[in-house]
């Protein structure tokens, strides 16, 4: 069994019901941009990365909840970690199945792929992989017309693609999103976990 790299820190996702001002706040903070922005959520970065950052805005994706305020609905939405290849997500996937350990949320960001997972207290951790060779080009998807179509992602099965794997495609092959639709959820199947 080989080996894989410990992915490193990637970006942070918060909920919040104060989107516009913590936009602002995280710019005048960190000196950040904005990548990209909706009304339900927005991306910036700081650096050289596509994004450190993003706000889910709770007003536009549970306008109708009650106790807004309440520990757990805002806050920290995930953070996330970026593997150094497919394979390595991949042989990482493989291993913690193995213990019986499988993402809640597996998803083609376009920008990313990801795979989500919740630790038994329910925090969530998005171990991703670029789906560009360089920051220009993520940078240049992020703030393109490609992402705007689908910002969120499309779901796919980490079994079907080992199983195509088996049959002689390449990992590589799945880096580009080929289909936009349908829309995923924001936040997966979290709630069966």
């Amino acid at each position: 069994m080989s080996r894989t790299r410990t992915p490193i820190l990637a970006h942070v996702v918060y909920r919040t019901r104060r989107f516009e001002q913590m936009l602002a706040w995280y710019q005048q903070v960190f000196h950040a941009r904005v990548r990209h922005q909706n009304p339900a959520m927005a991306f910036l970065t700081y650096d050289d990365e596509h994004h450190r950052l993003a706000f889910i805005d709770l007003a536009v994706v549970q306008p109708g909840a009650q106790d807004s305020e309440k520990h757990g609905l805002v806050g920290v939405e995930h953070i996330a970690y970026t593997c150094a290849s497919l394979e390595d997500m991949f042989d990482s996937y493989t291993r913690l199945k193995s213990h019986g350990i499988l993402p809640y949320w597996c998803i083609h960001h376009g920008l990313t792929i990801s795979m989500y997972y919740a630790d038994p207290d329910g925090n969530q951790l998005e171990f991703q992989v670029d789906c560009f060779e360089s920051a220009a080009e993520s940078n240049a998807y992020i703030c393109g017309p490609s992402f705007s179509v689908n910002p969120v992602g499309v779901e796919f099965d980490p079994e079907d693609w080992l199983a195509q794997v088996r049959a002689g495609a390449s990992l590589s092959g799945f880096l580009v999103r080929r289909v936009h639709e349908p829309v995923s959820p924001i936040r997966g199947a979290l709630s069966a976990v």
